[in-house]
């Protein structure tokens, strides 16, 4: 047969002479892939005298100047107009290290940013028309929502976009914007889509929380309380004795939380052998199975913050309800919430299904299914420590959310 011929030779197949299948051994592959960020703390980030966000920008991998985009939540924007003004500012003044490729892009913030794809397809179709490789930067300034739908963009480009995160909420710079999730909600089932993406740093500029409406100032506060309840007493009674003058806009106790709160958060993510959250359990998530479903029932009317108050106001009267904590405890938490201006009752609570059960507690299955199948509820036991129990009592909730069982 000539040697470049493509025609295989004549083989005797049969079973008799087919050779048995080889098997090899597996070969086990395990990488440490390292997981560093920096979160930083600061006022007046845009501040041409303020290094801070140039320096973070200038450690990037691309020569200088390093280029980078901007997208600003609309909210944010409403509450200070010159914002974009000001990053052109500070862009400008820093011209020998950074260079912003294109004007900063407002897009819709709030949860309406979660609810579709349109934030994320907007910034990819610009990266794309920018031509952007994977080693310059998206700098995303906004709420916690926001930043969710700007970073699953991020993550998508070249598969991993380099992400600077600006939170501009309470609930931002304490929880959700100093984490490695993002994510878009779909079919009314929060965060559905979603990838791990550690960002590149973050930054806490504290005097972005100065122009917040009180809803938000206040709903921010239950991450706090969240965290506190199920990891640090001490903490709690610390939020306990300064509710009212958070509730009342005290700027350095409000700092005080943000910190103390962004930093119970990250020591979990460093330390509990699980950061993308391959286990079943999510102690971080105390609170919310209850949250999530809240948010969706009430079409976001209750806003994260509001719906996980609610939630943790439940399952601290659970927790006493089945002797984890006394019910002095729970009613003096509960109190506190009430103090920092978080709900503790709310009507979607009472709504009812066709069958005449609470609405609410689908999401125990949908919370099931969000942890993979198996149930995995956080409590405190005592405070400041916590519990995971695979089920929770749907009767003994009935009755705790009638009002029939207290507390």
């Amino acid at each position: 047969m000539h040697p470049l011929s493509t025609t295989p030779p004549t083989a005797d197949l049969t079973p008799a002479a087919a050779a048995p299948p080889a098997v090899f051994p597996a070969f086990h592959f395990a990488a440490a892939a390292p997981l560093r960020y920096a979160v930083h703390f600061t006022r007046g980030v845009f501040a041409p005298e303020n290094p801070l966000l140039e320096q973070v920008l200038a450690a990037g991998p691309e020569p200088a100047p390093q280029r980078f985009i901007c997208a600003l939540d609309a909210g944010l924007v409403a509450a200070q107009p010159d914002l974009a003004t000001r990053i052109e500012a500070y862009a400008a003044a820093h011209a020998g290290t950074l260079d912003l490729v294109f004007p900063p892009l407002v897009l819709p913030g709030g949860e309406a940013a979660k609810n579709s794809f349109d934030v994320p397809h907007q910034l990819l179709r610009l990266a794309r028309r920018l031509r952007l490789p994977r080693q310059s930067h998206l700098v995303a300034v906004g709420g916690g929502a926001f930043l969710d739908a700007a970073g699953f963009a991020a993550a998508l480009v070249h598969r991993g976009m380099r992400l600077i995160r600006i939170p501009s909420t309470v609930l931002a710079q304490n929880d959700s914007g100093v984490g490695v999730k993002n994510g878009l909600n779909l079919g009314g089932v929060k965060n559905f889509l979603g990838t791990f993406a550690p960002p590149a740093a973050v930054l806490n500029d504290f005097d972005l929380l100065r122009t917040l409406p009180e809803r938000h100032w206040c709903a921010g506060m239950a991450e706090a309380f969240k965290v506190a309840i199920i990891k640090d007493a001490a903490f709690l009674d610390w939020l306990l004795e300064h509710a009212a003058a958070l509730r009342g806009r005290d700027q350095a106790a409000m700092e005080t939380l943000v910190h103390r709160c962004a930093v119970l958060h990250l020591e979990h993510i460093a330390t509990n052998g699980d950061p993308f959250e391959q286990g079943a359990a999510r102690p971080l998530d105390f609170g919310h199975w209850a949250a999530h479903k809240l948010e969706s029932l009430t079409r976001h009317d209750l806003n994260h913050g509001e719906a996980v108050a609610l939630g943790i106001a439940l399952d601290l009267r659970y927790a006493a309800a089945i002797g984890f904590i006394p019910r002095a405890d729970a009613l003096r938490v509960i109190a506190g919430l009430a103090a920092a201006g978080l709900p503790i009752r709310h009507e979607a609570l009472g709504w009812l299904d066709l069958a005449g059960k609470p609405f609410v507690l689908q999401g125990i299955e949908e919370f099931r299914e969000h942890l993979g199948g198996r149930l995995a509820v956080t409590l405190p036991k005592p405070l400041g420590a916590r519990i995971e129990i695979d089920q929770l009592d749907e009767a003994l909730l009935q009755r705790l959310l009638a009002g029939t069982d207290e507390p």
